[in-house]
């Protein structure tokens, strides 16, 4: 998929759109979009290691999320694979 795949003229209208909604709104359209990709990408690393324990799902999570340098510091360790 193309980032650029989307019509100017429609991502005008869609940045309109938002600008007319108020903040909190906007935030709570954040805040539920984060968990949702959250939620899409621990389903995809749950589906490739079906047997790994909730602490080693943890620090897949975070290796996708924020990089192998920050799960070992906040973990220890981090699976050899995990990307």
């Amino acid at each position: 998929m193309d980032i650029h795949d989307t019509k100017t003229a429609a991502m005008e209208q869609y940045a309109a759109l938002l600008r007319q909604q108020p903040p909190h709104r906007r935030l709570a359209q954040c805040v539920a979009l984060t968990k949702n990709v959250r939620a899409l990408i621990l389903a995809g690393i749950v589906a490739q290691f079906p047997n790994a324990t909730d602490d080693e799902l943890r620090a897949r999570l975070t290796v996708r999320l924020y990089g192998s340098v920050f799960a070992t510091t906040i973990f220890g360790t981090v699976p050899a694979d995990a990307r």
